[in-house]
């Protein structure tokens, strides 16, 4: 995290927000990263064609004393075998040549339509890109149909600040709130499980009235429901009911200090003002940042663990601004990169890490909310950025934790030939200031990027790449968590 430092031209990797020389090509932001750094057009003949033979009467004796009177056509020059043969095979050539053009058209329809209906799935949904078809009905019906179980897995959401609880309706094709009315902490429980979370990360559930809000109705408990799982199946359109379901499956995005308004270029942070940030450490240096969104989970960047990649190795340590007052740091068990990432262009540069032991929360160790649907973070929001990074480019790593406060910008800002010039893409964000000055630098990879709204703290982006530090028209770019909810929830489930 750094304050304006002057102008800066050249510029070397040593850390990991991959921090580039004027030639602007991508730089990290961990500390443990490195790179090296003439055709012819064809038409019909002009040729004229041929005149046909012309016909004309004629009287021929066909026996004596006998004269019969027949109107025939001179005949033309009589074919040889050869040329009888010859012009045979040309009429079957052009009949197998018809025949073959026919069946290539006809493949090639069937091919689209194989695309459009069943790889597209224009009448369904799909089971991951290129799986098996079903229609709608079929989704979150409680009956496993796709091999992985992608039909039952995104069948609750929470919207909006409020973190109402919605279920998809297979029969109407659309997300509609869940009643409140026979609902207890046990069938919150199991939406939250099923959602990602463990039941051990549940908080509580609370009512909000939508009053005619709710045009479409809401889903409400069948009578008897049990607590098992796919609940999903257990549900029935009603148009009436008291109130819906307010569901917090964790206690996130609430910390003990609020930052202080005034800080621009950035400052150090108060114990408790980012209780989520957490340290990466591998082998006892500090590497990259992270988010905590569980107490099993934590969020990253991909990039942070491309040449380190042994989940043995690393620690992560929490629960304090000062790496030096740090000294026991948890167990990492897994580490997943998302599949998709391109060290290239940067695309889809999230990981997730899974705890060898769930962490136990305190003051100053919480999660952060994952962003729920519908909470909106249009350009020109304010953010905070946090991190042990470099306050200067290739300068050394603080010991305390520092904060600044960015902006989010449009992405055809972000992408304008005089800043990031077309890089940034819809798996990323980018944020700081435009005149220079507040950026992420060498160390802070991975770390939060963050959003209040509704009183509580949003993950909106970790930190991925930047163009220097703090540079006038070179804004840090984030791995866009909004993008990526799904695969972080798909993950959470699988483990």
């Amino acid at each position: 995290m750094k304050p304006v430092q002057g102008s800066e031209t050249s510029f070397t990797m040593n850390n990991n927000k991959l921090h580039l020389t004027e030639a602007d090509s991508p730089v990290y932001d961990n500390q443990g990263f490195q790179r090296e750094v003439e055709g012819r057009a064809w038409g019909p003949s002009q040729g004229s064609y041929p005149s046909l033979p012309q016909l004309t009467p004629s009287y021929v004796v066909s026996a004596p004393r006998t004269i019969n009177t027949h109107h025939t056509a001179i005949p033309g020059p009589a074919q040889s075998p050869r040329q009888e043969k010859e012009t045979r095979q040309c009429h079957w050539k052009n009949v197998l040549c018809a025949c073959l053009c026919v069946a290539v058209i006809l493949a090639v329809v069937a091919l689209l339509l194989w695309y459009f209906l069943y790889y597209q799935c224009l009448l369904g949904k799909s089971c991951g890109a290129g799986g098996k078809c079903l229609s709608s009905s079929q989704w979150c019906d409680g009956v496993l149909d796709c091999s992985r179980g992608e039909d039952e897995s995104h069948c609750f959401r929470l919207q909006g600040t409020d973190s109402m609880l919605e279920s998809y309706s297979s029969h109407n094709d659309a997300w509609m709130p869940v009643c409140v009315d026979d609902w207890n902490d046990d069938y919150g429980k199991t939406v939250c499980e099923q959602i990602g979370y463990t039941r051990q990360d549940y908080e509580t559930y609370a009512q909000i009235h939508l009053g005619a809000s709710a045009t479409k109705g809401y889903m409400r408990l069948k009578p008897g429901t049990y607590y098992g799982s796919h609940i999903q199946s257990h549900f029935t359109h009603s148009m009436t009911c008291s109130a819906a379901v307010k569901l917090h499956c964790s206690e996130c995005g609430r910390s003990q200090a609020g930052p202080s308004s005034r800080i621009v270029g950035g400052a150090q942070a108060e114990n408790g003002a980012w209780p989520w940030q957490v340290s990466l450490q591998f082998n006892g240096r500090h590497m990259c940042g992270g988010s905590i969104i569980s107490a099993d989970w934590i969020l990253s960047a991909a990039h942070c663990f491309q040449e380190y990649s042994n989940p043995s190795g690393w620690k992560v340590f929490s629960g304090d601004v000062s790496l030096s007052r740090m000294r026991f740091g948890d167990t990492v068990q897994r580490i997943i990169n998302h599949e998709n990432y391109d060290s290239n262009t940067n695309d889809n540069d999230i990981a997730l890490l899974k705890l060898g032991t769930p962490m136990a929360f305190t003051r100053t160790v919480r999660p952060v909310c994952l962003p729920n649907s519908g909470i909106d973070m249009p350009a020109g929001s304010q953010a905070w950025i946090t991190g042990w990074g470099a306050l200067r480019s290739s300068g050394q790593p603080p010991d305390k934790l520092n904060q600044a406060q960015v902006t989010i910008y449009s992405r055809d800002i972000c992408n304008e030939d005089h800043v990031l010039n077309g890089q940034v893409t819809q798996t990323m964000i980018c944020a700081g200031r435009l005149q220079g000055g507040v950026d992420t630098c060498q160390g802070d990879s991975g770390g939060p990027l963050v959003v209040k709204a509704g009183d509580v703290w949003w993950l909106a982006g970790d930190t991925s790449w930047g163009i220097g530090c703090a540079l006038r028209n070179k804004p840090g770019v984030y791995g866009n968590v909004t993008y990526f909810i799904n695969w972080i929830y798909e993950q959470m489930q699988d483990n």
